[in-house]
């Protein structure tokens, strides 16, 4: 099929998965299917090929992503029920002082959303802020806008969080440099979003806690875990997943070291590891029975099914964009742009989220999209970690109507549309450009 007609395929695919998204509010997961099938038909594959592509596309995306995801989510789930969150954001501010608080919840927001969804550690972590900004009488905004960018820079950045692993495995990244490169790109976004631009909002903006979130403050007797024990519980399998990518650049080949760290630092071991952590010494350990251990860790795979089959069906979309040769055509016609990879993933990305809101949508296309482009260009190593880091940042920017964060952060700052605009839909873009501009700089050294 000439490959005219089969860009024409491609183009009219992505508007329909826009469409269903967006207009019929078809579930993702659906869309991704019916729209996959329907370019695989158009693109001229057999019509068993079609199903085979399909199940291959899910089958070898799944095998990674919903080990890790799952697991994540377990994780997760621990520390909010045994209080980690509440610890790590009152130790964090106590050291800081109040006058720091900004910087601690910032801060805090960062370690928390590693393994904790951006929604539910917002909604937990939200009353402290409430408490700050009563007793000092500066804007919520003051003290919202770190918290906020805390959480979703490393929901975007850093695995395991289900956008990055998702990423991660479409393109074909090692997970170290995605956290190696989530870091260095996370901070700066974080401190500039955060810290820098709460302040310049909180001037122009003073917002007090809404009438119908002023609830009555009740204080926490619980006996929570120590700060010393969530931080280390967080950043064990971040540790071990490094020295694997580490290892693998230092040591030789057949090397028993770099044998070791591999297996250790393989995601599947480092969150099995983890996740057993925060049963022992967050659940059993503090008085939960074994039943009730398990159901936690049952609830916390709630939300994370519809992400884990999102995810696999965008590896549907992905495989048949290449076993039709549609991802040939994108490809080719990518790698004879002027633009560099990383700005094209972050193009990509950016246009999919101003158009349908979802930012794990939005990840999942663009990764999906941009694939055929790394096989053409032989990309590999830590580059990758780099295209998912601009993907991510792609993902990120513009959050407005269309996106449910936009309305939940309204809703539990008392903001009408006009201000959230102006307050979180400029802090999320922030963080998308500064984790572009690290991501860039960083391909400069790495090419």
């Amino acid at each position: 099929m000439a490959d005219h007609l089969l860009l024409l395929i491609a183009l009219a695919g992505i508007f329909l998965l826009l469409f269903l998204v967006m207009r019929t509010k078809l579930h993702a997961f659906v869309a991704l299917l019916l729209v996959s099938l329907i370019v695989g038909i158009l693109a001229g594959m057999p019509l068993d090929e079609v199903i085979k592509s399909m199940e291959r596309g899910m089958g070898g995306t799944l095998g990674f992503v919903a080990v890790v995801v799952g697991l994540g989510a377990m994780f997760g789930q621990m520390l909010e029920v045994s209080g980690g969150a509440d610890r790590l954001a009152k130790t964090m501010i106590n050291r800081f002082g109040e006058d720091k608080a900004q910087w601690s919840l910032g801060f805090t927001g960062f370690l928390v959303a590693i393994p904790v969804f951006f929604d539910v550690g917002f909604i937990i972590l939200v009353p402290i802020v409430y408490g700050l900004a009563k007793k000092t009488g500066k804007s919520l905004l003051y003290y919202g806008i770190p918290l906020l960018a805390g959480l979703a820079v490393t929901h975007s950045f850093i695995p395991p969080t289900p956008g990055p692993i998702a990423v991660a495995d479409l393109v074909g990244a090692e997970l170290g440099w995605v956290i190696l490169f989530g870091v260095l790109a996370g901070i700066p976004s974080m401190i500039i979003a955060g810290p820098l631009f709460a302040r310049y909002i909180s001037k122009r903006l003073h917002v007090v806690v809404p009438e119908y979130m002023n609830i009555e403050e009740v204080e926490d007797n619980r006996d929570l875990p120590s700060f010393k024990l969530i931080t280390a519980i967080i950043l064990t399998p971040l540790v071990l997943i490094l020295l694997n990518t580490v290892s693998g650049v230092l040591l030789e080949e057949g090397n028993m070291a770099r044998q070791i760290f591999t297996f250790l630092g393989h995601p599947f071991v480092a969150l099995t590891f983890a996740t057993i952590l925060t049963f022992v010494f967050l659940g059993t350990k503090r008085g939960l029975s074994r039943q009730e251990v398990q159901d936690i860790a049952n609830k916390g795979l709630e939300p994370a099914g519809i992400i884990i089959l999102v995810t696999g069906a965008g590896g549907v979309f992905k495989q048949i964009l290449i076993d039709s040769g549609v991802g040939d055509v994108i490809g080719n016609m990518m790698a004879g742009s002027a633009l560099p990879p990383i700005l094209l993933a972050f193009l990509i990305a950016a246009a999919v989220r101003v158009a349908q809101g979802s930012a794990t949508v939005s990840m999942v296309t663009a990764a999906g999209l941009i694939s055929p482009l790394i096989q053409i260009m032989g990309l590999e190593g830590p580059v990758l970690g780099l295209i998912v880091i601009a993907i991510a940042s792609g993902a990120t920017v513009l959050s407005h109507v269309n996106d449910s964060g936009f309305w939940l952060v309204g809703r539990y700052f008392g903001l009408d549309v006009k201000d959230t605009l102006k307050s979180w839909t400029v802090m999320e873009t922030i963080i998308g450009l500064v984790g572009l501009s690290v991501a860039l700089i960083l391909g400069v050294f790495i090419s």
